[in-house]
């Protein structure tokens, strides 16, 4: 959740910290600051609040250090106070950041305390700093001390250093917690996510579990949890500083919900030939993989939870297998039964998400195999998984997920058509099926159209503080969806149930202060569904439905509708999510909330 940026050069380094702590607000925080190594000495500023503050402390009290690191914090130990804030030192000479969480920071806490160290933070983190400078005495290199204290801690977490006595070193460790080193001509730098760097370098080294790594000006050695030495390869980033821009939208969300036909090409590049998807995407394995499944486990959190949830659908009726949808947080502390021929799909759209990596680590041994459905290649998820498939959604800087959410529905049908055709599905269903994944992008430009009637609709809910989503089948998913993207971002209180729920307790919130959105494509279930929006009716709710062509819903006293374009009927929860999303975002605006960084949220959920 928190930030990292660290950099070694010959230049001034401050301005490039704080411009890469810029690029990380998206992953939500709480304060921010650097420590900069300057004429033997370091350098700390730091405030509470937004990176703003820390940018007026810094344009008062200019620094010339070439060698620094910075932080920006979500709170997880002790409140959000500058005196927490990170960097934390030890001494006048150490500075560490820390993202992550150190599990066993009170006894290391009381022995460093009978050891004479002082704590001035409530934090996890100061613990580091003292565990690494309490190691340094005793004679040991730098690197040595930081493997030496690394192996002392138990959690999930990724380190940057720098020391006073050795001003030419930046050092970094990783464990459990992204971070990757960016590779410069003379200057090197760390960070907890490519976008921080790229105004500096579009080649990048990801560090792997247990590595750690010292750069200098010129010279990057990253040693392995044994201390082995190692290379690990450079890549170049694909997507271009662009991606990390608004362009001539208002909001990063806005921008990400047009890139979706966009998107939703990239999903399927290289992956269809001849109306057939080519199963080697997915891996070298994944024939045999696929051959011996039998069941499907799906293990996400969030808004990747909801996609799993529709998958569901999807793989029950496509594959005619037993699929599980779990909460990732939940699954990982009971006791799962497992077979093994079930295949493990795991989604996240980073890749690092905390408790669905640790729910893949559970029980990867007791599956067939492991899938990653994920949108960063480097990413622990995919690394420790046997089979990966990439949405390619690029980054996505809106903390409220769109674009990432759609990517893995395509990727999550795919999958299902590849697992299809092994339990039977004809090759005839499977080019139609295809064939409508094609012209996705078409089908998503003219969603896109209904952006100003959504808009519109929007103004409805400008002084509602509750609402309720309603939808049946593999449109109740969507629903939930629908219901989590307006709480995130419009910080109204939205909940979602199966439309034939409703006389089972919620009907009773149902008034004229309680809008009713629903979801209501013209399949085997809208009759169902139509009942359910006259129990709504009769007790002076106000609904508001998005319908498909044809359907007999039409606008009157307290019902305003929204017709979708014809689409194929395993495609609809992807069509249905689009407008769903473009609410939620333009409620937001009227409401006049931070649509991009919600309150209290962070991106990338990498602690538990």
């Amino acid at each position: 959740m928190c930030g990292i940026v660290g950099a070694v050069a010959t230049r001034p380094v401050a301005e490039i910290l704080l411009e890469g702590l810029r690029r990380l607000e998206y992953r939500g925080y709480d304060s921010a600051g650097m420590a900069l190594c300057d004429q033997g000495d370091i350098k700390r500023l730091r405030r509470a609040g937004k990176v703003q503050a820390l940018a007026d402390l810094l344009a008062e009290q200019p620094q010339t250090g070439t060698t620094g690191i910075a932080h920006t914090r979500w709170a997880t130990h002790g409140k959000p106070t500058e005196a927490n804030a990170h960097p934390h030192m030890s001494g006048a000479r150490l500075a560490v950041v820390h993202n992550g969480i150190i599990e066993n920071y009170e006894p290391l806490r009381e022995m460093l305390k009978t050891e004479g160290y002082r704590f001035d933070s409530d934090t996890d983190t100061e613990v580091v700093a003292h565990l690494l400078d309490h190691t340094l005495k005793s004679g040991v290199s730098l690197t040595d001390a930081l493997r030496q204290s690394v192996a002392r801690l138990e959690g999930a977490f990724a380190l940057g250093v720098v020391h006073a006595d050795f001003p030419e070193q930046l050092l970094a460790a990783r464990k459990g917690s992204p971070l990757v080193v960016g590779v410069g001509i003379g200057e090197n730098f760390i960070a907890s996510d490519q976008l921080a760097l790229l105004p500096v370098t579009d080649r990048f080294m990801f560090m792997e579990e247990g590595d750690i790594a010292c750069l200098t000006l010129n010279q990057i050695q990253i040693f392995d949890r044994q201390g082995s030495l190692v290379q690990r390869p450079v890549t170049q980033f694909e997507h271009g500083q662009a991606a990390a821009d608004k362009g001539h939208f208002k909001h990063f969300m806005l921008k990400e919900i047009f890139e979706q036909p966009e998107v939703m090409q990239r999903v399927l590049e290289g992956r269809i030939s001849n109306g057939h998807l080519l199963e080697q995407a997915w891996g070298v394995n994944a024939a045999a993989v696929f051959d011996q499944t039998n069941r499907v486990q799906i293990v996400a959190c969030g808004t990747s939870y909801h996609a799993g949830m529709i998958a569901r659908y999807w793989i029950e009726s496509l594959v005619g297998i037993p699929c599980n949808v779990e909460v990732a947080s939940e699954f990982r502390y009971r006791d799962v039964v497992l077979s093994d021929d079930t295949l493990l799909i795991t989604l996240s759209q980073s890749g690092e998400t905390a408790d669905t990596l640790a729910a893949l680590r559970e029980v990867k041994q007791r599956v067939l195999a492991s899938l990653a459905i994920c949108n960063v290649p480097g990413s622990s998820l995919v690394r420790e998984s046997d089979l990966a498939l990439m949405t390619n959604a690029g980054p996505e800087i809106g903390v409220a997920s769109t674009k990432a959410f759609t990517s893995q529905l395509v990727a999550l049908l795919m999958t299902t058509l590849i697992l299809g055709r092994r339990k039977g599905l004809s090759t005839e269903t499977e080019q139609q099926l295809v064939g409508a994944l094609q012209a996705l992008p078409e089908l998503i430009e003219s969603l896109l159209e209904l952006n100003d009637p959504v808009a519109k609709m929007a103004e409805a809910f400008a002084e509602k503080h509750h609402a309720l989503f309603l939808g049946r089948g593999s449109l109740y998913p969507v629903a939930m969806e629908g219901a989590l993207k307006l709480k995130e971002i419009s910080y109204i209180h939205a909940e979602a149930y199966p439309a034939g729920e409703l006389k089972h307790g919620p009907l009773a919130l149902v008034d004229k202060d309680m809008p009713v959105i629903a979801v209501a494509p013209n399949n085997d279930m809208l009759d169902k569904l139509k009942s359910n929006l006259q129990e709504v009716r009769a007790r002076g709710g106000e609904l508001f439905v998005f319908t498909g062509c044809g359907q007999s819903i039409r606008d009157e006293e307290g019902v305003s509708t929204l017709t979708l374009p014809a689409v194929h009927p395993l495609l609809e929860p992807l069509a249905y999510t689009l407008p769903l999303q473009l609410l939620s975002y333009h409620v937001a605006v009227l409401k006049g909330t931070d649509v991009d960084q919600p309150r209290n949220l962070a991106k990338s959920v990498t602690v538990e």
